[in-house]
This record gives structure tokens, C-alpha cells and sequence, in this order.
């Protein structure tokens, strides 16, 4: 129990404390009924308990106009507290607004198999271009790079010593040899450093046609020592072809599945590649949900339409299609950040069991309230939208005391914790140890019974 007095249930609305309430064998739980009954029996409002649901703010910091401030604030309230009874509604509001100017982090992933020779030729000119498109929403951008082809062994790529020197088609033609994932540049506002490092990388090749995007993905996720600055986080995919899924390392052996975990070695390359499976569409749809990161895949025409069902199973992503040489990559990341940007996701994040969220929209593109996932589209900057949350808690939460759970916006670090404190009981205020009303000073009282 809670505390102290009677256990409520879900049914009982109100109950009655007036001591001789019941008369000749009522039981004691006909105190518990309807208020409009208790009054025709002669309860007076002042022995009436109905205990409700009530909300309260415990942080409120006002929301930022712009991402130039010390302290950036974009969700408010940040930590609210709610005493919830089994059966009722309780509600309050969330409010968001993406602050003016708001930093962005760019990390730029490519495949570097075989078939994307002319694309690296073009990114390797791309870091000025990337830099002043993104400066038109922020003055704050950093750019890092990573790159990946498969796992190392059959057969995903040649095991042969002379096709993992050089894994390139013709043997005249210098490739660099295989590799699954590596992390070549952390995040930088040094464009110079960006050039030199892609200018220094080379093609390399692989046998299979879907490549291991998966993998590099994973890791450049969970690697966080880039991915430092409270800011939005973008991940733009390169890649001509399909991705190795969960499963598919059984091929080579590979049965240990992903782990989740950061496993890169002093030269910044994914060394557990022959160990872990590729991660799972879910796995990684998790990860970058967790790491606040927003992917945009960057493809070919002829692989649109898989990479489109990728994307409506991750959230806060999005689909461009990249020319054959990547030459108009610049415009593609630009239209993509517009339309991420523009779409606010508010999200539950371990929602205790037993506990019932839904969502009402309060911006122009809500079609229907009640809902079970929260979005606003077409959400200008400085444009603060409201979101009303309704909570409802089952009796067998009563058991378990205080818990806690977080609501965000997909992409962004801001939080408002959500503290729920179960009402399980009717605090009547009248309890007595050893209560002449009881026996004679033989039992204890509470809520004008002995028990």
C-alpha cells in the first residue's frame, strides 16, 4: 500500500469517512459509491473523499528565440510531476520551438566500393559547397567523414592476397585494400582538413552487391566521441547500391549478432567486423533514435524506391536521390535538412508498464487528436507548437510506487522528464492507533472504519 488510508478502486469514485455510516449489515464497502447516492444517505460534502489526478511543474525554463544564447532551450517544461488514480485522465501540455540559427553537425558516410569511383571524385570538391549551403539556417556547422565497404571475408570480399591488396577490377588500376567501416575525420569546422582528408582517400571494391552500410552506420552512431556538441545531428548515407541486413553474416560464418557497441581500433576502423552480424533494421533504427541522429540516404535512382521503405521504418529520416556522380549531392543534403527540419516528432522514451500515453497536435497539419504518436509538419522556425499529452494508469501500477519516464523531439537532445506517482489510496486524514471508537481502545482507525 501507499501510504496511509483505504485502498481506492478503479470503481470507486468517492467514498464516505462519516464514522456509523452503514447501518443493519451493510458492509463497509457500501461507503464506496456514487457522490449523488452518498449524499442521499446523509454524507455531507466535508466527510467526501474523491481523490484526483493533478499535475505540476517542477522546471519551466522559457523557451530560446535563438540557438545564440547561453543556454539553448527548445521543450518546456523540462520536469513535470503527476499523482495519477487508476482509471482517470490526467493531462498538461509540452510546448516546442526550434530556436533561430540552431548549430548542425554533418557527418558524411560514403561507400567506397567499386562502382562509386566517379562519386568520390566529386565529394572530394564538395566541403566548401556543403559548409555555405548548410550556413543559410545556422552560423555553426561542422563536418566529419567515415567510409565503408563490406566485411572482410567470403564472400563479401576476395580472400585471394593479391585481390585484398588490390581489390580494384583491372590489376593495372591502384585500389586500397577492403575494409568494413572507418572512421577517417571527426566532426570539424576546419573545411581545409574536410578536403585534404577526402582527397587522400582511394576506391576500394568487394565481390557481393550489397554492401556494409549497416555495419558503418552502427558505428559511426555509437562512436560518440565526435558526436560531442548539443546541436542537430546528420548523417547523410552515400551509397549506389542495396545494404547486408541481420542474417545475412551467416554467409561468412557470422552468427554473433550485433552487439551495438563502438569497436574501432587506433586507426579509427571497425576491427569486429568478422565477429558481429549486421545489426537489424530495428537495431539501427534504435541506435540512431538514441543517439538523437538524423540520417538522410543519399542513392542512386534504380535503389530509390528500397531505400523509401528504409526510411519509413527509422524515424526522422529521409530519401534523396543522388545523381550517378554524386554532382548534385550539395542541393540534395540542403532539401533534405529542409524537409527533417520542418517535421517535429514528439516521442515516449521507457514508458512504464501499465502507464497510456496519447497525443494531441495543436498545429495546423494535425488532422485527428487521440492519437498514439505525436507530429507537426511544415513547423517554421521560431514556431512554437503545442502538444497536449493525456495519461492514463492501470491499478496494477499501484504497486509499484513512483516511477519516471522522458518525453523529446526526434532529433534533439532536449528532455522534459515525467515523474508519475501512483494515488492509490485515500489519505482521509483520520487515522488513529489504538482509537476508543475502535473496541474500546483495542484497533486502529481509518476513514471511519476499524481496521
Amino acid at each position: 500500500m501507499v501510504g496511509f488510508g483505504r485502498p481506492l478502486h478503479e470503481m470507486c469514485l468517492f467514498l464516505c469517512t462519516l464514522q456509523n455510516f452503514t447501518h443493519g449489515g451493510e458492509s463497509e464497502g457500501s461507503r464506496c459509491a456514487p457522490y449523488s447516492e452518498l449524499k442521499k444517505r446523509g454524507c455531507d460534502d466535508e466527510y467526501v473523499i474523491n481523490p484526483k489526478g493533478s499535475v505540476r511543474i517542477l522546471k519551466n525554463k522559457p523557451l530560446s528565440d535563438s540557438a545564440e544564447e547561453e543556454t539553448v532551450i527548445q521543450l518546456t517544461p523540462q520536469r513535470v510531476h503527476l499523482k495519477l488514480r487508476p482509471g482517470q485522465e490526467t493531462k498538461f501540455h509540452v510546448k516546442f520551438k526550434r530556436a533561430e540559427g540552431y548549430p548542425i553537425d554533418l557527418y558524411y558516410l560514403m561507400d567506397l566500393s567499386y562502382s562509386m569511383k566517379d562519386d568520390l571524385e566529386n565529394v572530394k570538391k564538395l566541403g566548401n559547397d556543403i559548409q555555405k549551403a548548410l550556413q543559410n539556417v545556422t552560423k555553426s556547422v561542422r563536418i566529419g567523414f567515415g567510409s565503408f565497404v563490406d566485411k572482410t571475408v567470403l564472400p563479401y570480399v576476395s580472400t585471394g592476397r593479391t585481390q585484398l591488396k588490390n581489390p580494384c577490377p583491372s590489376r593495372t588500376e591502384r585500389c586500397q585494400p577492403a575494409f568494413s567501416y572507418r572512421h577517417v575525420l571527426p566532426l570539424t569546422s576546419n573545411l581545409t582538413l574536410f578536403q585534404m582528408s577526402v582527397s587522400a582517400e582511394n576506391i576500394s571494391g568487394n565481390l557481393d552487391s550489397p554492401e556494409g552500410g549497416f555495419d558503418a552506420m552502427l558505428q559511426a552512431a555509437v562512436c560518440t566521441s565526435h558526436w560531442l556538441r548539443n546541436v542537430s545531428r546528420l548523417l547523410v548515407f552515400a551509397s549506389d547500391d542495396v545494404f547486408h541486413t541481420a542474417g545475412d553474416g551467416r554467409l561468412g560464418g557470422i552468427y554473433l549478432p550485433s552487439d551495438g557497441r563502438c569497436h574501432l581500433n587506433d586507426n579509427g576502423e571497425y576491427y569486429q567486423s568478422h565477429i558481429y552480424d549486421y545489426p537489424s533494421v530495428g537495431h539501427l533504427a534504435q541506435i540512431l533514435s538514441e543517439a538523437n541522429i538524423q540520417p538522410i540516404f543519399a542513392v542512386t535512382s534504380n535503389y530509390i524506391s528500397i531505400y523509401q521503405q528504409l526510411s519509413e521504418l527509422i524515424p526522422k529520416s529521409v530519401v534523396g536521390e543522388l545523381k550517378e556522380d554524386s554532382s548534385n549531392v550539395v542541393n540534395l543534403i540542403s532539401e533534405a535538412y529542409n524537409n527533417l527540419s520542418s517535421t517535429v516528432n514528439l516521442v515516449h522514451v521507457n514508458l512504464p508498464k501499465g502507464l497510456h500515453i496519447t497525443y494531441d497536435s495543436h498545429c495546423s497539419s494535425a488532422t485527428s487528436y487521440g492519437q498514439l504518436t505525436a507530429e507537426c509538419s511544415d513547423v517554421r522556425i521560431n514556431q512554437a507548437i503545442d502538444f497536449e499529452i493525456t495519461l492514463t494508469m492501470d491499478k496494477k501500477m499501484c504497486q509499484e510506487g513512483m516511477q519516471s519516464f522522458h518525453l523529446k523531439v526526434l532529433g534533439f537532445n532536449d528532455e522534459v522528464k515525467v515523474d508519475v506517482e501512483p494515488l492509490c489510496n485515500c489519505d482521509c486524514k483520520d487515522e488513529e492507533d489504538l482509537s476508543n471508537y475502535c473496541s474500546g481502545g483495542h484497533g486502529n482507525y481509518s476513514c471511519g472504519v476499524c481496521r
